[in-house]
């Protein structure tokens, strides 16, 4: 019983998992940050441009 604990304890193969899946959260969390601050300004610039057109 004390082997197939240690083993299962010492056992990383479904970490890699884990890991893969924390680090893309964090990378569409920063993507989806990054496109909606975008596009926020987007939207500015060419409010100003139109209504400096008129």
């Amino acid at each position: 019983m004390d082997h197939f604990l240690s083993k299962l304890w010492s056992d990383e193969e479904g970490q890699d998992i884990a890991e893969y899946s924390v680090m893309l959260a964090v990378v569409l969390v920063i993507v989806v940050g990054t496109v909606r601050l975008i596009g926020s300004n987007a939207g500015n610039v060419y409010s100003q441009v139109g209504s400096s057109i008129q």
